[in-house]
């Protein structure tokens, strides 16, 4: 009995007993060492209070300190106005998120259900990772690939997503929460290549789902974009030849040709899309492509002009011109450099260089050989451009027309990208010609329009911007000034020549940006998520220096 009821002392009667803080049994709680670890804010032993600075110390508190009237030092935020996302198109909502801090954007609504087990994070980033790839080939912008991506990610239920995108590397990084090891993964863009029906599809794709009435699952995307990646161009290889030579010589009697020039030109650019396609097909770069694309127009421009037929032969090596120019590379790399991507701005910009440089050359050297062949070409011809209103329109939508063709575009889009094309080229020659306005401001209105025009019909059908823009800034191109620059500097006239160039540059510049500018303009038309708290927030601080 004596043995159970020490037993019964003996046994813990809380389950503090149990505690790594309790004393353990037989030692008093005073028995502690004194020099056992205290709080790093107590006073050390010995320490006396702290005693004030001096007046004159720069650490002193001032005289006029009050504690209860100073302002706190954080500033809760004021006037923060609430953005409503869901009844705008997913590409103004992807966007505007893409703009948020992390931790503002809202939570992401489940408009695709996952599994049970929930999302699927590795399939869910390799098929965002495949639709950004499919539209960063095919010639969209960074902002606009990165706000496709992020719609799918978050239509899939992933958070706390972060696209990045430049000229040839997609990558996205997804976090699950604060605690976990985040999940990244990249692809690389190997090909480009333009077909603006794939582009279309694939628009469709990501808009169906982001739609919360339209249930598709992970297996049903990715059988869709193996579908995308599957189809075949809408135009069969001789329609597209056709159209090249179609818009040579819809280009130079643009700028002054006649019946012949027309044939001429068409026979030209013909000859010069198959060499490109041979040396393709060798795989030599675009550099060398283009460079021999170039060479038929001119050596059929340069063998008119040394015989004794009254043509305008330098509109033939125009025309050949305008169906090379890299219009299209170009509004896409001033976009990126608009919206803040700098690093694939300048990538694209210098592809442009490169391309151009390929033609430059190519026309060149056939220029050179001419002239050793006693060639007598005038400079001066070339801006002899005769005005026939009804002909230069008609000529202008036909070549916009042929560019729809070339782009592989919907066939449902290539009527009103021609019509978009014909009111730029109206414009233009309203302004420059009747109006008497330099060639520089008349083309970024002209394409200023194109811009607004297009991205209105864009979000009409809830698609990409570029089938509509692209073509349409055709007639813009400067074909003209670049053969008259290329002109004198065969005839060693360099100062002239160079000038000339950047005359051209600088109206390629002004389709581009004026392009931009229409785009942007369009926002003043539709209903933007964001646009109440515009007047507090004006714009992103990443396009305003700081």
């Amino acid at each position: 009995m004596a043995e159970a009821d020490g037993a019964e002392d003996r046994k813990p009667q809380s389950d503090e007993a149990h505690s790594a803080f309790t004393p353990p049994p037989g030692m008093e709680p005073d028995a502690l060492d004194d020099d056992q670890p205290t709080s790093e804010f107590a006073l050390p032993a010995g320490a006396g209070p702290v005693r004030p600075e001096p007046e004159g110390s720069a650490f002193a508190t001032p005289a006029t300190y009050s504690a209860a009237h100073y302002p706190p030092a954080y500033t809760p935020g004021q006037d923060f106005h609430a953005v409503q996302l869901k009844e705008s198109p997913w590409q103004d909502r992807m966007r505007t998120m893409l703009r948020m801090p992390v931790d503002v954007r809202p939570v992401p609504d489940l408009v695709q259900r996952p599994s049970e087990a929930g999302p699927a994070v590795g399939r869910v980033l390799d098929l965002t990772l495949r639709i950004g790839e499919l539209l960063l080939a095919g010639g969209e912008g960074a902002e606009d690939v990165e706000a496709a991506m992020f719609a799918v990610t978050r239509s899939y239920g992933l958070d706390r997503c972060e696209p990045t995108v430049t000229f040839t590397l997609l990558s996205i990084t997804h976090q699950p929460s604060l605690v976990d090891h985040p999940v990244s993964a990249n692809r690389t863009v190997r090909r480009r290549g333009t077909d603006y029906n794939r582009l279309a599809a694939v628009y469709r794709l990501v808009d169906d789902i982001s739609a919360p009435e339209i249930d598709i699952s992970l297996e049903e995307a990715y059988r869709r974009l193996a579908e995308i990646r599957r189809n075949r161009h809408p135009y069969p290889g001789w329609m597209l030849t056709s159209a090249a030579g179609l818009l040579a010589g819809a280009a130079s009697t643009l700028v002054g040709g006649g019946v012949l020039v027309f044939i001429a030109a068409a026979l030209g650019a013909i000859l010069g899309d198959r060499l490109a396609w041979l040396c393709a097909g060798r795989g030599l770069p675009e550099f060398y492509q283009f460079m021999v694309a170039a060479m038929p127009p001119a050596a059929i421009g340069v063998a008119l002009n040394m015989t004794a037929i009254d043509v305008k032969a330098s509109a033939v090596i125009t025309g050949g011109l305008f169906a090379l120019l890299p219009g299209r590379a170009l509004v896409a790399a001033v976009q990126d450099g608009l919206t803040g991507f700098y690093i694939t701005a300048s990538a694209r910009l210098l592809e442009v260089m490169y391309l151009f440089i390929g033609i430059i050359m190519g026309v060149l050297v056939v220029l050179y050989i001419g002239l050793q062949f006693d060639a007598s070409p005038r400079p001066e011809e070339v801006l002899e451009i005769q005005q026939r209103p009804l002909i230069q329109i008609a000529a202008s939508m036909v070549l916009v027309f042929t560019f729809a063709i070339l782009l592989q575009q919907e066939r449902s889009t290539v009527l009103i990208v021609t019509l978009n094309g014909g009111v730029a080229w109206v414009t233009f020659g309203a302004l420059h010609y009747a109006g008497g306005i330099p060639p520089v401001p008349s083309t970024a209105v002209a394409a200023g329009l194109v811009g607004l025009f297009g991205q209105l019909f864009s979000r009409y059908r809830f698609a990409s911007a570029l089938p509509y823009v692209t073509a349409a800034i055709g007639p813009l191109l400067p074909g003209s000034a670049t053969y008259y620059g290329l002109l004198l500097i065969a005839e060693n006239r360099l100062n002239e020549g160079l000038g000339s160039l950047v005359n051209a540059a600088a109206i390629a510049l002004a389709i581009a940006i004026g392009v931009n500018l229409g785009s942007e303009t369009s926002r003043l038309f539709m209903r933007i998520p964001g646009a109440a708290s515009a007047a507090k927030r004006r714009a992103a601080k990443r396009t305003r220096g700081f």
